[in-house]
């Protein structure tokens, strides 16, 4: 490979792809009942949404300058070009963790050759963008290829998502107490999407089989060119829902693919269990 992508694990893709695309993963951290846990190598996001369930709250931190300065160096001293691809900067400081690390790369090796991508993407919105550009890296596509293939996924993904219960997004102050109080009370599933890198409101919809429907309606409305693409479903430990929405869209847009993984610990700890997540994009590249 001419060029080494980095990602950090908020991207949510299966390890399967970390060897396989040779990718550099930086992970954050997961903090539970007092211990501080590494997402995706000391902790799995099942034990997350078991602890939930029994009324945990677990927080997340993000990656350090000095973990991604690490990384940086060892290839920079390698004459390795670098492109990272990173969590969105509206959900998390990783980036910005990143933005300090190159600061001092750049003082001690002013001819590195390290470019930094805020996706505004989160999970496997962010996951796809990160996986099609290590494709292409793999490839062996020049920097400003991948940096023009970034931008266009960045343009173009969309996210779609429910949660179980409005509880676990109220702690993590994305819903009120009392909506989420009157919200469980009347069955009110929450529609969201990202914008500008960071979580939005879409819809409310009275009960969990019409979110699925509403779903893939919102796909037809927003995307396009389904049996190219590759969209990808993630859930809270809740893989009977997500095959269940699956097997709709294949039924009504014939996908080229669809990739189903768990949304991650990291994810999971503020989205909580029984989430369920879909990615495409609303325009394809040629």
């Amino acid at each position: 490979m001419n060029v080494q992508v980095v990602i950090d694990s908020a991207a949510d893709l299966p390890k399967k792809y970390y060897e396989e695309l040779a990718l550099e993963v930086v992970p954050l951290a997961v903090h539970l009942n007092g211990e501080e846990f590494i997402d995706n190598v000391t902790i799995d996001p099942k034990t997350i949404y078991d602890a939930m369930r029994e009324g945990a709250a677990p927080k997340t931190s993000q990656v350090t300058p000095e973990a991604f300065y690490e990384v940086f160096k060892k290839y920079t001293e390698k004459k390795i070009p670098i492109v990272y691809i990173g969590f969105s900067s509206g959900l998390s400081g990783t980036y910005q963790s990143a933005v300090i690390a190159k600061q001092q790369i750049d003082e001690e090796f002013p001819d590195n050759e390290i470019y930094l991508i805020d996706t505004l993407a989160a999970s496997m919105g962010y996951g796809l963008i990160a996986y099609h550009v290590a494709m292409a890296a793999k490839d062996g596509a020049t920097v400003q290829d991948l940096l023009d293939l970034a931008n266009f996924y960045i343009k173009h993904m969309e996210h779609i998502f429910t949660v179980d219960k409005l509880e676990y997004l109220q702690r993590g102050g994305r819903v009120s107490k009392t909506q989420a109080f009157v919200g469980g009370l009347l069955n009110i599933k929450p529609l969201l999407h990202v914008e500008d890198g960071k979580l939005v409101p879409l819809e409310k919809i009275r009960g969990s089989k019409r979110v699925l429907s509403r779903m893939v309606e919102v796909a037809k409305e927003r995307g396009q060119d389904f049996e190219n693409q590759t969209l990808s479903i993630t859930h809270g430990d809740d893989l009977e829902t997500a095959e269940k929405l699956a097997d709709l869209l294949r039924q009504e847009l014939n996908p080229k693919d669809i990739i189903i993984t768990d949304v991650g610990a990291v994810i999971g700890a503020h989205s909580g269990p029984g989430t369920i997540a879909l990615f495409f994009l609303n325009e394809t590249r040629n």
